[in-house]
Parts: structure tokens; C-alpha cells; sequence
């Protein structure tokens, strides 16, 4: 059996029994977190951090999460919204005049939000993601594809952007620094969106799955009949998201950088009501914002039903959202748990289980604590 390192309580054995089941199958490296009341019960790491299986995966590795990244961006735009600088029902170019082109002054934050601004496609060329001016002068100039608001269609790259700006617009910081600034830094938390050269030698290389290299691209199903533009959405490999650029560049749908723990850490202010370990970062009312429901149905480009909330997929009672290749974050408030996990080994995402493997283990050791509570 795969060695396994860390702590976890001894409700949750199931949890690194599921991670060391995950690297006996192949898998090269990953961690997993339970955090509960904003304290870990599970915080656990195995396998390797390079392809290779030459350096072994520390206790502060750090990978790219991939789209987990969103949950951070939206919580950004939620804090603003609590401290009443943001208004997700106000059109997005009141805090972005050039976004009102193309027949986008109706759009709202909210829209941006929930998946529903029309806006899912990043049509540039890859080196424009790595300039934020650019990549946001390109989105404001788009005409929306449908009817914002009427719709969903999972904005997989542009979302980041399209929020991340509205961010800037209010504060004067990016993204990242606006995160870095009063989210990650006041709870201590390892997590970056544009990553110093300094932590270069922290991060676990993405590895493509079996039989695949690193042209290996983001894809998803797609309602063509949905589609109102004929444009192909630019292709995003994996060594794209390996490369040195993608970790420096802001890209707040798609590249955060951080671990198991740090993913948990950050989202358990969702689950407790906005307050971790002493630090309030939002209202329990700014909390529950985030789970009411903007769209329910079936994604146009995910191709499957899905319930929308402001920044999270609804599941059920349980809020949260994964990434490409495999890292997932779930939120349960009302057990006020966050399961994280993250890993370097990509899947095939029809043939990728690992997020609902663990998270079913997780809920073992949540309904052992229930039960003895």
C-alpha cells in the first residue's frame, strides 16, 4: 500500500485508506483535507510530485487546482458584496463602462457569476491569457452568444477574468493581491493566484492521463444547437498549464496554486458562517448569498444538469466545485465540513471518480461525528 503521510482523527481512517487506494492505482501524487469548524481532522499527502516518481510529494507541495480556483475568485466578489462595494444585481458596467459593447449593458454580476452572461468561450490566442489588459479588453468587445441571464453555459476560462475584473475595478488590486491581501494572508492560508518564482520549486508538475501527453487539451461537451456563434473556442493544453507563464500570470478561473490544506483552510469560511479561526471574512448572511440558486437546468456547455449558485455548483445541501484533471472542493455547511482534495495525476473526466471517492470517505468519519455529537 501506497505510503501515506500526515494526521487525520481516527473517524476518518477511510480517508487516506481512499488516497492510498488512489496511488496504488496509478495515480502519481496527491493530498487530501477534511476540515471541520475550520480545524483539520484529515490532513494527509502521498505518491510523488514529478512524473518521473523521482521527488517525493511534502507536506507543503503546492499544484495547480485548475477551476477550484474559481471558488476563490467568487469568494473575493462575495466579500465585496458583504461589505456593500459590490452589488451582484447591478449591471456589470457600472463598475466596468467597456463592458456595456456588443449589447452587454443588461448583464449582470450575478450573471458573471452563475455561468449565465453568455460570455463561455475564450477565443485569443494563448499568449493573451497571460495579459490581463488584453484578455479583458477581448471579453468587454464580445457580444454575448444567448441571452444573459436566460441561460448557462459554463464559462470555464473567461469567468475568472470577467469577475476578476469587476474586482479590480472596485479595489485597484487584482485578483490575486486583492486575495492575497484579505483573504490568504489574514488566515495564514497557502494559496496563490499568480505565483512568485520563489515557490517554483514547490509545485507538482500536472501529469496528462494514461496514453495522453502534454498536448493534452481542456474539453468539454457541448449543445452545439445551443451555440449561436460558429467561432472554436481556443484549445488549452497541459503544457500551457505547466508552463512558467500560466503559474505568473493572473488567470482567476484557472490557476491557483495550493494544496489540500489550504484549499479547505480558505473555503471553511463558507462552511462556518464567514468567521475561521478568529478571522471574519463575511457575514453569515454574505455566506448564504452564495447558495441561492440563479440557475437550474442543463449547462450548454457542461452538456448536464446543474444548479448554479453565486460562484458554486449546488449539490444537493452541498456547495463547491472541481477542477480539470481531477482537484475537487466541496462545502457543507450545515456540518460545518470542507473536503479538499488535489492531486497532479489528470484522468479523462468521464472516467474520473477520485473527487466522489473521496468525498464518500470523508462523509464516513462527518457521519461518525455526527453520531458521537
Amino acid at each position: 500500500m501506497a505510503d501515506i503521510q500526515g494526521s487525520y482523527d481516527d473517524l476518518f481512517t477511510a480517508v487516506p485508506s481512499a488516497l492510498a487506494a488512489l496511488l496504488d492505482g496509478g495515480d502519481v501524487g496527491g493530498s487530501v483535507a477534511v476540515f471541520v469548524d475550520g480545524e483539520p481532522v484529515v490532513d494527509v499527502w502521498g505518491g510523488f510530485a514529478d512524473a518521473a516518481r523521482d521527488v517525493p510529494w511534502q507536506q507543503d507541495t503546492i499544484v495547480n487546482v485548475w477551476s477550484v480556483t474559481k471558488t476563490m475568485t467568487a469568494l473575493c466578489a462575495l466579500v465585496l458584496a458583504d461589505r456593500g462595494e459590490l452589488d451582484p444585481d447591478a449591471p456589470v458596467a457600472r463598475y466596468w463602462p467597456e463592458f456595456a459593447a456588443a449589447g452587454k449593458e443588461t448583464v449582470l454580476v450575478r450573471h458573471l457569476l452563475s455561468h449565465t452572461a453568455g460570455l463561455p468561450d475564450w477565443d485569443g490566442p494563448v499568449a493573451d491569457i497571460y495579459d490581463w489588459s488584453a484578455a479583458t479588453a477581448r471579453l468587454a468587445a464580445q457580444a454575448p452568444q444567448w441571452e444573459p441571464g436566460t441561460a448557462a453555459g459554463y464559462h470555464s476560462l473567461t469567468q475568472g477574468f470577467l469577475v476578476g475584473e469587476v474586482v479590480r475595478r472596485i479595489t485597484g488590486r487584482s485578483p490575486g493581491e486583492f486575495f492575497a491581501d484579505e483573504i490568504a494572508g489574514p488566515l495564514g492560508a497557502d494559496f496563490r493566484m499568480g505565483l512568485p518564482a520563489e515557490h517554483d520549486h514547490r509545485v507538482a508538475l500536472a501529469v496528462p492521463p494514461p496514453f495522453q501527453d502534454e498536448d493534452y487539451t481542456a474539453g468539454a461537451a457541448r449543445s452545439d444547437v445551443a451555440r449561436t456563434v460558429t467561432a472554436t473556442p481556443t484549445a488549452i493544453r497541459l503544457r500551457d498549464g505547466n508552463s512558467v507563464a500560466w503559474r505568473r500570470a493572473q488567470i482567476p478561473a484557472a490557476s491557483g496554486f495550493g494544496n489540500a490544506r489550504s484549499v479547505a483552510l480558505v473555503q471553511s469560511a463558507m462552511a462556518c458562517g464567514g468567521s475561521v479561526r478568529g478571522v471574519r471574512l463575511l457575514s453569515r448572511a454574505g455566506c448564504d448569498r452564495a447558495w441561492e440558486e440563479q440557475f437550474s437546468g442543463e449547462d450548454r456547455v457542461l452538456g448536464m444538469p446543474i444548479s448554479w449558485g453565486l460562484g458554486y455548483g449546488r449539490f444537493g445541501g452541498t456547495y463547491g466545485w472541481g477542477g480539470w484533471g481531477g482537484s475537487t472542493v466541496m462545502i457543507d455547511p450545515e456540518a460545518r465540513a470542507v473536503v479538499a482534495y488535489v492531486t497532479n495525476q489528470m484522468r479523462e473526466p468521464a472516467e474520473d471518480t477520485r473527487g466522489l471517492d473521496i468525498l464518500m470517505a470523508a462523509y464516513d468519519g462527518l457521519q461518525g461525528l455526527r453520531a458521537g455529537g
